[in-house]
């Protein structure tokens, strides 16, 4: 049978040639109402699950949910997709953890804006590669347009250029891999790290950040054969910001131990405390040392299309390199971010031309081929649900609901700070405060407040009322709110405070 006649079929009878000969029903036009049945029956589940979601998570065990999804014989296909979709609800939809749920405070995980979930089922659908302009024509513009938007908005020069990436580790990895092939060409002129492997010098290279930075860095270190040691941390102010003495200082240590300083990194936003190093001051100091200054921006991105905190990015405009996390404080599923140089040319770090893909000669007449300016080959068009996101709201609802969540974090630092069974250890900057439960009566026993906090932790996990995260600090147990969900009001996050409460009382006194 000709293709002609294939695509003649109806679609209930094409699928049934595929399957005769073995072979799966391609996606395409003679499928197209299969595709609008199932997609119907998809969209169907989902408002189903998120409906039924009266909680953030099920708080099912990982043995229990194991054992459901082990049972699934994947070489034995189910009748339909009516039955498919009902064994994802037992393996997935029942158990997921919703983010648009009030009373999800855990981590960097955002609600998402329905334009953007619309550009999923296109970019997949389509299947775009954007990797090169003869797999993407459109979309590259499309990328390379919110990457000037993007460059814009951080005004920077008329010099930059970025790239999507997959995450803020990612984005960082190739901060850090720029960083470290200037300091080489100004270290060792004559060695090529591509062809040669690092020079003995690198072993000297340092960089700077804060000790609460991202463990991104030190992970990027190592595996651009620097080492976790290359990393120096630096001490932080009360405020949990990068201190300014505390920089200058280690930068001269270094320096007196023969070390050489390459970069530092500053971070706009601390996975812990949502702390915002000093932007400005740390840009002049970089310029001054001769030291590469890269953003890590991956939470406080959103600042950049903030009406009314958009100046705790004064200065981003100076530095040489900034990380943006779309799917943090932008809304966006992930993933959605993007790696942004103040002078596109040290993206030729980066670049590698193969005659089967992306040719010198192309480079040579204007074709925009984005695998040029990026560590991934294949890489999925999610450029497209920011573009969607804009083209169908614009910017500054997006900025409107990250003030809303600072306001929140704000009114509950309050709170917190109001209520006697609570010590709070940060002022948020941004949407994220770590706390703990520790009475009065009780802060002379860590011991036992270490216990009480994580017993809370683990109640929540298990009952799944509401998801919060934990964390250490200087060797005790903490727990921690991330507010992105601009639904969540304060009534949620005091209903949470209560039943923090009441369980840490409750254990305590059955412990007694």
């Amino acid at each position: 049978m000709s293709q002609l006649q294939s695509a003649q079929l109806s679609p209930v009878e094409n699928k049934a040639i595929f399957e005769q000969n073995g072979l799966p029903p391609q996606f395409n036009l003679d499928q197209f109402i299969n595709y609008q049945i199932a997609s119907l029956q998809g969209l169907s589940a989902v408002q189903q699950a998120m409906a039924k979601a009266q909680k953030p998570f099920s708080g099912v065990s990982v043995n229990t949910l194991a054992a459901t999804v082990n049972d699934v014989d994947l070489a034995k296909p189910l009748a339909d997709f009516p039955a498919v979709l009902n064994e994802l609800k037992s393996v997935y939809l029942d158990h997921a953890v919703y983010f648009h749920h009030p009373r999800y405070m855990a981590h960097l995980n955002c609600p998402v804006t329905y334009p953007a979930v619309v550009a999923e089922h296109i970019i997949g659908a389509i299947n775009t590669s954007v990797d090169t302009w003869d797999q993407s024509a459109g979309a590259t513009l499309i990328e390379q347009k919110l990457i000037d938007w993007s460059c814009e908005k951080a005004k920077l020069p008329s010099t930059a250029d970025g790239v999507f990436t997959s995450g803020g580790t990612q984005s960082n990895l190739m901060a850090m891999l720029v960083a470290r092939e200037v300091a080489v060409s100004r270290y060792a002129p004559n060695h090529e790290v591509k062809l040669q492997g690092l020079p003995e010098v690198a072993s000297r290279f340092r960089i700077y950040c804060s000790e609460v930075a991202h463990f991104s860095i030190q992970k990027a270190a190592a595996l651009l054969g620097l080492g976790y040691n290359a990393v120096v941390p630096v001490a932080t102010n009360s405020k949990m910001q990068m201190d300014m003495d505390a920089l200058n200082h280690a930068i001269a240590d270094s320096k007196a131990k023969g070390d050489l300083p390459i970069a530092v990194v500053i971070t706009a936003g601390t996975t812990d405390f949502g702390s915002i190093d000093p932007v400005e001051d740390i840009a002049k100091l970089a310029k001054k040392e001769q030291l590469w200054c890269h953003v890590d921006g991956a939470y406080g991105g959103g600042l950049l299309v903030s009406e009314h905190h958009r100046s705790a990015l004064n200065g981003i405009e100076q530095v040489d390199s900034i990380t943006i996390d779309y799917h943090k404080s932008f809304m966006q599923p992930v993933s959605c971010s993007a790696f942004l140089l103040s002078d596109k040319r040290h993206f030729s770090h980066i670049t590698l031309y193969a005659d089967y893909l992306n040719p010198l000669a192309e480079a040579g007449n204007g074709t925009p081929n984005l695998v040029d300016k990026s560590l991934q080959t294949t890489r999925r068009f999610d450029a497209l649900k920011l573009w969607l996101t804009l083209r169908t709201m614009g910017e500054a609802p997006l900025g409107r609901a990250f003030d809303k969540v600072i306001g929140l974090a704000r009114q509950t630092h309050i709170v917190l700070n109001d209520h006697p069974d609570f010590e709070v250890i940060n002022y948020p900057e941004l949407s994220a405060l770590v706390f703990r439960f520790a009475p009065e009566e009780l802060k002379h026993n860590s011991d036992l407040l270490d216990t009480l906090n994580l017993h809370v932790r683990q109640t929540f996990l298990n009952t799944g009322e509401a998801m919060i995260a934990r964390t250490k600090i200087n060797g005790r147990h903490y727990l921690k709110f991330t507010l992105l969900n601009a639904q969540c009001q304060l009534s949620d996050v005091r209903a949470v405070l209560e039943q923090i409460s009441t369980i840490a009382w409750q254990t305590y006194k059955e412990q007694k």
